[in-house]
């Protein structure tokens, strides 16, 4: 049993999820090596997730699919259902809430548990990560992993390291036992450590978290700063974020990304999508009823090897939530820093949130009127769906709203 002065904490992943609900959903898919992946003639053939047979071929998430077939030429193509594995998802959360109050998503397929205030009912850590796992089995036919630790930190290193590859799919990582369990690990094997930080460290010489473990704080410091701390406080499994029902309610940015189902040339057809994704992206704010003062455009080049695109942000002179006024900056910055070459992907970012409720008041613009015209348009968007009212931009060629309105998270319903 944990010290009872000592959280607990569960990080549970669902195993290859989107396969696994796939399968579950026709069982003639159960002995066979399955991908969920999107459309290759959209450019949006990546896999999604691959079932453990189609991994034992060396299928891999996130790789191309023509990479995946050529692994495994018996590989069985699903589309992704979007809205079924959210509804899932959710039902996977409510069996969670059964078990404890204190349940926060982290991805689709992934949630923290404070389980602390629960064991006294349901056993000693390992038995009540058993009895989840049996749960979730039974009521949607997917395996679990449980990594368990004092902290959020700890518990997602434990399933992502060492539950992920026990049979019973549960592992306990405690503090205490680190320099035998976690910094024998390579130092990539660290949350928060990705290939460009694992590059440094290799330069420092450092190749396992038990090397950095040992290092100095300020030494970190000086080279990244506060997250040079971080990472030192990561490597000793030290983190004080609480598992929140909130953890969204503070929100930095609203966002919205597009990957092109062909390379945009002209400036013309790039300047659509942009007005599309300022248009999803205040939709977004006003229904969170925020504004916010600072805008971002990220452009990602058709050659990825090339380098091509560019992130930029400015200052706005007032907050808004007006996707015309937003348009407009985006395309100051697109005009700016565009070098002329195909476009791959875009996104654009409103930051610096602040409440709608206190509008600066403008002599020459009619903001109350602009404002009552864009609450009214989501109103009957809402009511008759996203394409309801367009755009004339958006029935172009170049348009991807139309499309965009028939799928949940950039994949078909």
């Amino acid at each position: 049993m944990p010290n009872a002065n000592k959280p607990c904490v569960f990080l549970i992943d669902m195993e290859s999820f989107y396969a696994s609900i796939e399968k579950g959903a026709n069982p003639a898919l159960r002995n066979q090596p399955i991908v969920v992946a999107g459309d290759p003639q959209r450019r949006s053939g990546v896999v999604l997730a691959a079932c453990p047979i189609a991994k034992s071929y060396g299928v891999i998430t996130a790789e191309a699919l023509w990479q995946a077939q050529q692994k495994c030429r018996k590989l069985v193509v699903v589309r992704p259902r979007m809205e079924m594995y959210l509804q899932i998802s959710m039902h996977i959360t409510a069996i969670f809430e059964s078990f404890t109050d204190k349940v926060e998503p982290y991805s689709v397929d992934e949630q923290f548990l404070d389980v602390t205030g629960s064991l006294h009912l349901f056993g000693d850590p390992l038995q009540l990560a058993a009895q989840i796992q049996k749960r979730v089995w039974a009521d949607t036919g997917i395996r679990c992993r449980v990594g368990i630790g004092e902290n959020k930190v700890l518990a997602k290193m434990a399933c992502d390291n060492f539950a992920k590859k026990r049979k019973d799919g549960i592992f306990w990582l405690k503090r205490e036992e680190l320099e035998e369990t976690l910094w024998k690990l390579p130092v990539e094997k660290m949350f928060g450590v990705g290939s460009r930080m694992k590059r440094h460290f290799h330069r420092m010489g450092i190749y396992q978290i038990g090397q950095l473990a040992k290092l100095s704080p300020d030494v970190l410091t000086r080279h990244w700063g506060v997250n040079g701390e971080v990472l030192w406080r990561t490597a000793h499994g030290l983190d004080d974020s609480p598992v929140s029902l909130d953890v969204y309610g503070t929100q930095k940015g609203i966002g919205h990304h597009m990957t092109l189902p062909r390379d945009y040339h002209t400036a013309k057809d790039i300047k659509v999508v942009l007005l599309e994704l300022c248009e999803e992206v205040c939709r977004r704010a006003r229904k969170k009823e925020l504004m916010g003062s600072v805008v971002s455009v990220g452009c990602r080049g058709a050659s990825l090897s090339a380098g091509e695109g560019f992130g930029r942000q400015m200052k706005l002179a007032e907050a808004t939530n007006d996707a015309m006024e937003l348009y407009e900056a985006a395309c100051r910055l697109f005009d700016r820093h565009w070098q002329q070459t195909p476009v791959r992907s875009i996104g654009i970012n409103l930051e610096q949130l602040i409440s709608d409720h206190a509008v600066q008041l403008n002599l020459f613009t009619d903001n109350h009127k602009r404002r009552s015209l864009a609450r009214t348009i989501d109103e009957i968007r809402t009511r008759f769906g996203p394409d309801a009212i367009l755009r004339a931009a958006s029935v172009t060629e170049a348009g991807q709203a139309k499309e965009r309105a028939r799928k949940i998270g950039g994949h078909y319903k």
